[in-house]
């Protein structure tokens, strides 16, 4: 098979194992991350860029993962100084539509290709190669990409044009973040009951309320563990977005007060099942 030069930048805790998915795969691949310390780990197969120029100098397809809007378009910024025709840029941050859609007009006119390609799954899918991607953009474009797509996911929605992917993976964070809030009020609530979290949590895991969504936070719960596999402040961050583009429901409404005050109390940085130490000292 002929490989395609491949670029990531962002090595976050998502970026990281993806791109050492695609590493293992024996894609020619160069990485970039703002910190260096992210880079430790790689094969020395594997090309650690200097900085945007280096990484657009030994890519033919460019993935990004980014935080917000701001370093989306810190990074696209930076890209559009350089000749990038004839490259396709796949963006997989959760950032809002205008902002990805003005960078694909942008690379357009420069005469490269984008796609916005979000994705469901947080840490543990991101290691195993099982997300799902959420792709808008051009159907060739997806084609391009697929190959690399399939080696960090099990399963590629295209949705239409450029946007939708992050429509549709907006839509998504703004059920799971009314969700986790649910569960979390659960758990305390069971609490009360004199439940053994254990047993409630099986309970709902065997029942038609549990989801793959409530199994990857169980072990969470059940051990007070709150480290991050997906931050209290990137679901208020995904949440936001949501009422950005007129989710204007109660439960919504109610979901994002919670996480600003659980943000405000210092559990931004934390799970977002530390929905459920706010709520409990609330």
């Amino acid at each position: 098979m002929n490989k395609e030069k491949i670029g990531f930048i962002g090595l976050g805790n998502m970026g990281h194992p993806m791109a050492k998915n695609l590493e293992s795969a024996g894609f020619p691949l160069t990485i970039y991350n703002r910190t260096s310390a992210r880079t430790a780990g790689f094969k020395p197969s594997t090309r650690v860029a200097e900085n945007i120029t280096d990484v657009l100098a030994h890519s033919d397809i460019v993935f990004t993962m980014l935080t917000d809007d701001a370093a989306a378009k810190a990074v696209y910024e930076q890209v559009l100084i350089h000749t990038v025709a004839g490259k396709l840029f796949v963006d997989m941050s959760t950032i809002s539509q205008d902002c990805s859609i003005h960078i694909g007009q942008a690379l357009q006119v420069k005469q490269a290709s984008f796609l916005d390609a979000p994705v469901a799954g947080s840490t543990t899918p991101a290691k195993e190669g099982t997300l799902l991607f959420m792709v808008g953009g051009n159907a060739q474009d997806v084609d391009r990409a697929r190959v690399c797509f399939e080696v960090m996911g099990k399963t590629i929605k295209h949705l239409g044009e450029n946007g939708k992917g992050l429509a549709a993976k907006i839509a998504l964070n703004y059920f799971l973040s009314i969700l986790y809030q649910g569960l979390a009020e659960m758990t305390l609530f069971a609490d009360t009951l004199g439940l053994s979290r254990t047993d409630m949590l099986d309970i709902v895991n065997s029942s038609a309320s549990g989801s793959g969504a409530t199994k990857v936070k169980t072990p969470l719960l059940i051990d007070n563990d709150f480290s991050p596999a997906f931050a209290l402040d990137l679901m208020l961050k995904d949440a936001s977005l949501a009422a950005d583009l007129g989710a204007d429901f109660p439960a919504g409404a109610a979901v994002i007060q919670t996480l600003k005050a659980a943000s405000r109390a210092g559990h931004g940085e934390e799970d977002v099942i530390a929905l459920l130490k706010y709520l409990k000292l609330k």
